[in-house]
Parts: C-alpha cells; sequence; structure tokens
C-alpha cells in the first residue's frame, strides 16, 4: 500500500504540473485568438513542451528510480511500478494535450468521457482479480494503469476530432511564449503539488510504513477537493477573458462567487467528516486504518482552507500575476519543510498532519491579504453569496419535491 501510494502521489505530482503549465498556458491564449490564425501553432509548439517534459521525467526515473525507492524505503517496488508504467506516461502526452485542446474550446464533455473511461478501465481488471481471488503484483497495477490511460485518450480523441487539424506547425516563437507564461506557472505546479504531498514524502522517508496511512485520509480527503479543482479547470478560461475584455473587477466577481458557491458545498461535507472521521476510514480503507482518523480530520480544514488558495492562484494565473504566484508558493513550501520536519521529529507519526494544518492557516492568511490587494477581494462578500446559495438550493428542493403541481 505504501508503494502503491507513492507511485500515485509521484504520477499525479507529474500530471499536475505539466497541466498547470500547458493548460493554463494553451487555454489562455488559444481563447484569446478571436481569428483562430494562431492555434496550430499554439497546439503544435504546446504538445512539443509536453513531449519533452515527459521524456525528461521517463529519463530521470532511468537514471534516479533505484535511488529514489531506496530514500523512501520501499526497496525496488517503486522503482519496478514507475519503469513499468513509462507506456502509460507517453500516452498521458496525448491524453494532456487533447483535454487542453478540449478546454480552450470551453468543451468539456471529451476530458469527462475520457477520464471516466479511463477509471472505469483500471477499476474493471482489479475487480476481476477480486472476483476470482488472484492476488495482483506490484507491476500489473502500472500495466492497467497504462492500458486504461490508452483507451481513455482513445475516447478523447472521439470527442476532440472537430478541434484537431492535420497540421503540426510549431513556432519556436510559441515555444518561448508558453514557456515565458508557464514558466513560473510550471514552477508553482511543482512547488504547489510538493507542498501538497510533502508530509506523505517526508512521512515514508523518516517513518517507513505510516505513508499508507496518510494516503488513506488522503483519499477520502481528494474526494472533497474534487469540487475544488473542477471549478477552477472551469473558471480559468472565463476569468482569462474577463481579464481582457471586461477587467479586474469582472474577475472579483467571478472569484468571490466560485469561492462562495465551493464553500457552500465543502464545508457541510468536511464537517460531517470531522464529526466522523472512524466511519469513513473504515469504509475505504479498512479498520486497521483507524488510526489515520486524527490526520483525515486535519486534511479536513485544510480542505476549507485549500478553497480560497486554489482559486486565488487561478485567478492570479489569469491576470498573469504568474511570477507572484511562484513566490508565494516557494515561501510556503520553505515553510511546509521547517514544519513538517519538526513535527515528525518531535511530535512523531501525526507531526506531518499538524504540520500540514498550521502551514495552511498561516498560507490562507497570507493569500487572503495578496487577493485583497490584487483584485480587491471582499471577504465580507462571501457569507451573502453563501447565504443565496443556501437559498437557491432551498427553493429548488421545495418546489420540486414538497410542492405539487
Amino acid at each position: 500500500m505504501a508503494t502503491w501510494a507513492l507511485f500515485l502521489t509521484i504520477i499525479t505530482l507529474l500530471e499536475n504540473t505539466k497541466g498547470a503549465l500547458l493548460k493554463n498556458a494553451h487555454i489562455k491564449y488559444v481563447s484569446a485568438d478571436k481569428e483562430g490564425k494562431e492555434k496550430i501553432a499554439i497546439a503544435s509548439s504546446s504538445f512539443i513542451i509536453n513531449f519533452v517534459i515527459t521524456i525528461t521525467f521517463i529519463a530521470l526515473i532511468l537514471l534516479l528510480g533505484k535511488q529514489t525507492a531506496a530514500l523512501f524505503n520501499t526497496g525496488k517496488d517503486l522503482y519496478i511500478i514507475l519503469s513499468w508504467f513509462i507506456p502509460g506516461l507517453l500516452g498521458m502526452i496525448f491524453f494532456a494535450h487533447l483535454e487542453a485542446v478540449q478546454q480552450s474550446h470551453f468543451d468539456f464533455k471529451g476530458p469527462f468521457a475520457g477520464n471516466i473511461t479511463r477509471q472505469i478501465s483500471f477499476f474493471i481488471p482489479l475487480l476481476l482479480h477480486f472476483l476470482l481471488k488472484k492476488p495482483i503484483e506490484i507491476y500489473l497495477l502500472a500495466i492497467y494503469q497504462s492500458i486504461s490511460i490508452l483507451i481513455g485518450t482513445v475516447i478523447l480523441f472521439v470527442f476532440s476530432r472537430k478541434y484537431l487539424s492535420l497540421k503540426f506547425h510549431p513556432s519556436w516563437l510559441w515555444v518561448k511564449k508558453i514557456n515565458n507564461y508557464g514558466g513560473y506557472i510550471f514552477g508553482t505546479g511543482v512547488i504547489s503539488n510538493l507542498f501538497t504531498n510533502l508530509d506523505q514524502f517526508m512521512t515514508a522517508a523518516i517513518i517507513p510504513g505510516s505513508v499508507a496511512y496518510y494516503n488513506a485520509a488522503k483519499r477520502i480527503n481528494g474526494f472533497i477537493d474534487i469540487p475544488t479543482y473542477a471549478a477552477a479547470e472551469i473558471i480559468f478560461p472565463k476569468m482569462s477573458q474577463a481579464s481582457s475584455a471586461e477587467g479586474i473587477h469582472k474577475v472579483k466577481y467571478l472569484y468571490e462567487k466560485m469561492v462562495s458557491a465551493l464553500l457552500s458545498i465543502v464545508i457541510p461535507v468536511a464537517l460531517f467528516v470531522v464529526l466522523f472521521p472512524k466511519l469513513f476510514i473504515n469504509i475505504i480503507a479498512g479498520a486497521k486504518y483507524i488510526s489515520a482518523a486524527p490526520i483525515l480530520q486535519a486534511y479536513m480544514i485544510i480542505s476549507i482552507l485549500g478553497v480560497l488558495q486554489h482559486q486565488a492562484a487561478t485567478t492570479l494565473y489569469s491576470i498573469g500575476k504568474t511570477k507572484l504566484c511562484f513566490i508565494v508558493s516557494s515561501g510556503s513550501l520553505i515553510f511546509s519543510l521547517g514544519i513538517t520536519f519538526i513535527g515528525l521529529n518531535y511530535i512523531g507519526f501525526y507531526g506531518a498532519a499538524i504540520g500540514s494544518l498550521i502551514t495552511s492557516s498561516v498560507t490562507s492568511c497570507i493569500w487572503y491579504f495578496i487577493m485583497q490587494k490584487e483584485i480587491g477581494f471582499t471577504i465580507s462578500n462571501i457569507p451573502i453569496y453563501c447565504k443565496e446559495y443556501y437559498r437557491s438550493a432551498y427553493n429548488w428542493m421545495k418546489n420540486k419535491f414538497f410542492i405539487k403541481k
């Protein structure tokens, strides 16, 4: 479980980081190209960067994979599973590119279909192993992941055909432009994803075997974070357009409305999980991971704080403040490294969770003042908008279920 958790964390880190660079730059420039003259050059140049990043990561696996596995106390298993996943990494080049193409045209059907097909394709062989009571070797998980990505890519391609051109004309000018815009985003993506998963990496290195408990809590936490990341995917193209066409006041409005909508969903769910953490741990991971309950409670509070932070980063990207985002994320990572190290060495097993909670509380305050300065963020509007959402939900339910027509 610890090896699988680390594998997923590393692959997710790559996927999210690459997406932060390519998707945001691709979407921003394509959505701004009203006449469509540069779309082929933008897409082709984005694909080249995508390819280079992935090949570099594969080279790092082959060169440093064994040392990384030893650092995280997994024997050779982590290196084995990463090596077997190389076909999946190559498939992700096309999957990520097609996702960016679709989203740059404000079309989210293809990414939905591709991702859900990918997850179902991975789940089916696991279900067969379970029903047939066949053990799963660690390398098989990587093979199943690779196959699922390839199947998801085919589905995504079917949905993306109308936006694709058979022409391939990368431009060095656009490669530089995407890198200049996305360079800080790429760095921020690396740092943000390291920041998000730092507790698992450091726990694996300092307290062997305990990362499985942190990952059990992280998986449940992932369900809560889904609306936050999905909203960022949807709102970024709109904010990019609003920034150039309607000004900062529109960006402020969109940011406050999105944060309010997400908090309206996240707060009730997170509080429920905080009250009954053992129930959720038992359902998702099993009774032997019950000691992860306090970690889950800390993650739930971090999820609430993370709504403001994640949407703030997306907003700064949309108005071109990528360097500022990078600086804040770098500072947060350094602070988190220190707090987490102290927590693990002086508190022990729960030290990383406590460190993450302290770091998120401090960085939330920093993000608040930054957003206030950059877009005029008014925090007092959040409860007002939340109240509006709850009232709308109540009226919808009343009309739907209690008022007879």
